[in-house]
């Protein structure tokens, strides 16, 4: 679903403290971002922000970046992670969003911003073969990822679609990617449920997940 233009998105983002506008200027100096020399987990893709809003809590050791091309969304994520946060000292310290085309993330982190983890959630299946090029878990994108995800960094992904996980698989094989763990029915409950995943989950859709490290 296509979101309407909002103009106050972006004058509320530029007021937030944790958006980045700028982030190709911080190519290789997102830790000096945080300077708390805590682990950098990283949501491509982070939409309306459910997830990243509960994963801060969930993981106080670590900073978190999430990503995604709209406004529009993200200034909805910016709004969940306040209110996740409220009342926590300084947890904003550990969040930044940012606008980028994740096609062209390696405009925007190298290894100078080591990632020890990448989340994808639910990112859209592009089922036409033409169209494929364009998946977050495409052989290309996974590729680029390694510019900054160094060997033994791990990349968690969710999806309800059957096509693009079962293809997903295969890219990681191909791009040197260790499939460490594989679910084709999450269980209820089990670890952060996004908005999506609670809609697919009353669909009757089961939800797929996978780990993989990189291994080369």
């Amino acid at each position: 679903m296509r979101l309407r233009r909002k103009p106050w998105a972006r004058p509320e983002l530029a007021a937030c403290p944790f958006f980045v506008d700028t982030p190709r200027e911080l190519l290789g100096r997102w830790h000096a971002q945080f300077g708390n020399g805590a682990p950098l987990y990283v949501e491509l893709g982070c939409g309306k922000g459910g997830f990243l809003a509960e994963a801060v809590l969930r993981y106080p050791e670590a900073n978190f970046l999430g990503v995604d091309i709209k406004s529009e969304v993200l200034v909805l994520a910016k709004r969940k992670v306040e209110q996740s946060l409220a009342g926590v000292q300084r947890g904003a310290g550990r969040v930044r969003l940012t606008a980028v085309n994740i096609e062209r993330i390696g405009e925007v982190l190298n290894m100078e911003d080591r990632c020890e983890r990448i989340y994808i959630n639910f990112c859209n299946p592009w089922p036409k073969k033409k169209s494929q090029k364009h998946r977050l878990t495409h052989p290309r994108q996974l590729e680029s990822y390694k510019l900054f995800l160094p060997v033994g960094g791990e990349i968690h992904f969710k999806t309800d679609h059957d096509g693009l996980f079962e293809d997903t698989l295969g890219y990681f094989a191909e791009c040197g990617y260790e499939v460490t763990e594989i679910c084709r029915d999450v269980p209820a409950g089990e670890g952060i449920e996004t908005e999506h995943e609670r809609m697919f989950r009353a669909d009757g859709i089961p939800i797929k997940r996978a780990v993989a490290k990189r291994a080369r």
